[in-house]
């Protein structure tokens, strides 16, 4: 009797065990799409790929835990969630701005879009390109967003895929920040190295660097076709 009761009692635990195991796998993954911007005065600030981060809360759950939120060069994100109200929040010192501790109420019922205000130390507005030779120049405007900051340098990249920012290039022309007036155009040039002369086509894009913060404001990436 005792190994029946024994051997009943084992296979209840592996039944209940079985229920709740298929309980969690059947749980729906989400589906409702939230996406937006960071945006400074209503345009994208662009940023190094996969390296600055928003923070997605919610509460009610017996598990608190944060949803990171990647934010792509051109300045937008996107992150699968489940309807329900939310808490966004720009993760200190993550991004080329300046922080801010307070959060956005989002409520995400289906896709929903929202955009993320931030106050960039520095921002680039304008960037109009020309080639002369292996020469690339750039016709560059910054504006200032944080009166406080203090413009570190002005850089231009190049590079063989749209994928390009401080990680990923192959050649730098700098602009170093006293030679730059916030507000008046100006120009950067970059030499296209050897190794690129031979492509089809590079890219460009500018980036503004702050004193003291660890990312660039970046501009759009920037086709130019050599052939």
């Amino acid at each position: 009797m005792k190994v029946r009761s024994y051997i009943y009692s084992l296979l209840l635990l592996l039944v209940i065990a079985g229920a709740s195991s298929c309980k969690k796998d059947n749980y729906e993954a989400p589906k409702s799409k939230l996406s937006g911007r960071v945006v400074f005065n209503g345009q994208p600030i662009g940023v190094r790929s996969n390296q600055v981060q928003l923070e997605l809360w919610q509460h009610g759950y017996d598990f608190f835990n944060k949803i990171q939120i990647f934010v792509d060069q051109n300045g937008s994100f996107s992150a699968l969630v489940f309807d329900g109200d939310y808490k966004l929040t720009r993760l200190p010192g993550s991004g080329p701005w300046v922080t801010q501790t307070d959060s956005i109420d989002v409520h995400v019922s289906g896709n929903t879009i929202v955009d993320v205000p931030v106050t960039p130390y520095f921002a680039v507005t304008n960037a109009a390109y020309t080639r002369s030779g292996n020469d690339i120049t750039a016709s560059v405007t910054i504006a200032r967003g944080d009166q406080g900051s203090q413009l570190e340098q002005v850089r231009l990249y190049v590079f063989r895929t749209t994928l390009l920012d401080q990680d990923n290039n192959s050649a730098i022309g700098v602009v170093n920040g006293a030679a730059v007036t916030p507000g008046t155009p100006f120009n950067a040039t970059v030499t296209i190295p050897a190794a690129l002369t031979g492509a089809d086509a590079v890219y460009v894009r500018v980036g503004v660097k702050t004193v003291g913060a660890n990312e660039l404001a970046y501009s759009a990436p920037q086709k130019i076709q050599l052939k």
